[in-house]
């Protein structure tokens, strides 16, 4: 987004640049208040004045940065108004799903009012209840069509209730709770957290980061302090500065929460309450905080050339988030292990769920994971009960991409070079020299520039679905990958299913599996296997069903399907599941074993 706001100087205040004759003297100022907040609503009021226009048409967007889903924003905007300097109402007719015109006649001052709607849980939605308010810019503030360079002003007025407001937004001097956008990518970048948050505030990096703890749980703000510090130093390192003065984390807590979404110099995270008394759900959470502060330089600066400036109103596409959420979910974990919130054990662990992720799913071998980039819009979103059997997340094989690229740089620069210089130098060349996003095949052009190691055979790979050989990149620091269930024979049903209602419901049939031959369905009943009931539906409970049989066994399975009793014949294939482990090679040498000191550069 540096691409679009950079090209202008800005003045603060509601005197703007001009962007072209028409808009020369033109100011937006937005007023958020709360007047219902029980029943989850929140009132815009959006000043424009200085147009001097017959008409203009003002945009809701329909997604949001970093959430590639087009979610409707404009579905939860209501009593859209339009009025003069005066107070009379001028004609507003919309005009399309998110745009509303409205017939100004050349008056110099517009007042565009509207409710918004918010009662959804998420770190991309608006949630708005008596406690508190968390607005997503996007899903908030309209725009004026052909203005996004435009600065605005934003005025919160909080519910009586509230004393709070977090948002990484600069705050203009003298007016409470008000704050200035440069543009409105910035404005669609900066969320707002209203209410009675807890706040604390710390130096890291030579940067002041504020945390708003929402509804928290039993916290350590000391600990939470030291560790948050340890891992911002560590993203600082590796890519040779912060670019930022200020940043903010915005953290909802729940009974049970998670999921992050990255912004220009702020983050929202969900949390359980319980996460800071529990060791794994506290280290997950410390994982969760450095994958979206690494995006602060990698997504939110260095990017894919689509990736900003945006277009709100469409899907915006690329083949290159394996890269850039990919290369994020690897650098997560490795910053956790760097940073000694992981031991070694621990750290392979985090990579064996990575291969089990993408090993275990048949879509594995149907969509390359460029692909999945390209269709996040229509599917990784909104999946189904054939996800699994038609697509591949690009975090998980995303980030052993960057893993096997991390270790054949490393490995072929004898420990010279590493993925963390190419991300340095990308960051200096891209963004800060030439000012924009880049093509995937001008990254892997710096990539073999800056360490004279040649990686198109890994970006052949995310183009394609062919097998890859991991130990041929494990190996090279004396580690291994193995598959514990190698070599058993089990016979299994290829279906997973859970118990709704006190009956055992089929939810996924796996593609090549039993299930899939012999006709089983998603949303069949399971009953009975030979006449032996079916209990639980659990893994378990089917391997013991299933325990009596050989691989090659045909079986009769009782199913329930929309009221009507059937019984199908299956052939019982063996398990397609694998177990992975990767663990150091025995064998290693002492060339390997120092490579990977290299690879992992813990601190103990």
């Amino acid at each position: 987004m540096k691409a679009r706001f950079r090209q202008f100087g800005f003045i603060l205040a509601l005197i703007m640049t001009s962007i072209g004759s028409a808009f020369a003297q033109t100011s937006i100022h937005f007023q958020v208040s709360f007047s219902e907040p029980q029943a989850h609503y929140a009132e815009i009021q959006m000043d424009i004045s200085g147009m001097d226009q017959e008409y203009i048409d003002i945009k809701m967007p329909v997604w949001t940065p970093g959430s590639y889903l087009v979610r409707e924003y404009a579905r939860h905007v209501e009593s859209v108004e339009a009025f003069d300097q005066e107070g009379t109402a001028m004609d507003v007719k919309k005009t399309s799903k998110n745009t509303w015109r409205v017939h100004a006649k050349n008056q110099d001052l517009i007042r565009f009012t509207y409710r918004i709607y918010g009662f959804e849980v998420s770190v991309r939605t608006n949630f708005i209840d008596a406690d508190h308010a968390f607005l997503s810019p996007a899903a908030t503030f309209m725009y004026v069509d052909g203005m996004l360079d435009h600065p605005a002003q934003v005025s919160i007025i909080p519910h009586e209730n509230w004393s709070q407001v977090s948002t990484g937004l600069d705050a203009v001097e003298g007016k409470e709770f008000t704050y200035h956008a440069p543009d409105f990518d910035i404005l669609f970048d900066s969320p707002i957290e209203i209410g009675n948050q807890e706040i604390f505030t710390f130096e890291a990096s030579g940067v002041l980061h504020e945390v708003a703890m929402v509804n928290a749980g039993d916290y350590d703000e000391a600990k939470l302090i030291r560790d948050f510090t340890v891992l911002i130093d560590e993203c600082t390192r590796i890519f040779g500065v912060n670019p930022n003065k200020r940043y903010v984390f915005i953290v909802h807590h729940f009974r049970s929460g998670g999921g992050g979404l990255e912004h220009l110099n702020s983050t929202v995270l969900g949390a359980s309450r319980s996460t800071y008394q529990n060791p794994r759900l506290y280290t997950n959470y410390l994982s969760l905080v450095a994958h979206e502060y690494f995006h602060l330089w990698f997504v939110k600066r260095l990017r894919p050339i689509e990736l900003g400036p945006f277009d709100y109103e469409r899907e915006n596409y690329t083949t290159a988030l394996w890269i850039m959420e990919g290369f994020t979910s690897y650098y997560d974990n490795l910053i956790m292990r760097r940073s000694g919130f992981l031991n070694e054990r621990a750290y392979m662990q985090m990579l064996e769920i990575d291969f089990h992720a993408v090993e275990n799913r048949s879509g594995n071998d149907v969509q390359p994971v460029a692909l999945a980039s390209m269709d996040a819009w229509i599917k990784y979103y909104r999946p189904d009960e054939n996800s699994a059997n038609t697509s591949v997340s690009y975090y998980n094989k995303g980030a052993l991409l960057a893993m096997h690229m991390d270790l054949k740089i490393i490995a072929e620069s004898d420990g010279q070079y590493s993925l963390d210089d190419v991300l340095r130098e990308a960051y200096q060349e891209f963004y800060i020299e030439k000012d924009r996003g880049f093509e995937e095949h001008e990254l892997e052009s710096l990539i073999e520039r800056v360490t004279g190691v040649s990686v198109s055979e890994i970006f052949r790979m995310a183009h394609t679905t062919v097998d890859i050989d991991y130990n041929k990149y494990l190996n090279l620091v004396g580690y291994q990958l193995t598959d514990e269930t190698a070599h058993l024979n089990l016979p299994d049903l290829g279906l997973n299913s859970s118990v709704q209602n006190g009956r055992v419901m089929i939810t996924s049939v796996l593609r090549g599996g039993s299930a899939w031959d012999g006709g089983l369905n998603v949303r069949d009943e399971l009953i009975a296997i030979n006449g032996a009931r079916v209990e639980d539906g659990g893994r378990s409970d089917l391997s013991t069903a299933l325990s009596r049989f050989e691989v090659g066994d045909r079986v009769t399975v009782m199913v329930n399907r929309d009221g009507l009793i059937r019984e199908l014949e299956v052939e019982l294939k063996r398990s397609p599941l694998g177990s992975f482990q990767v663990s150091a090679d025995p064998n290693a040498d002492d060339q390997q074993k120092r490579l990977a000191e290299i690879w992992l550069g813990a601190r103990n």
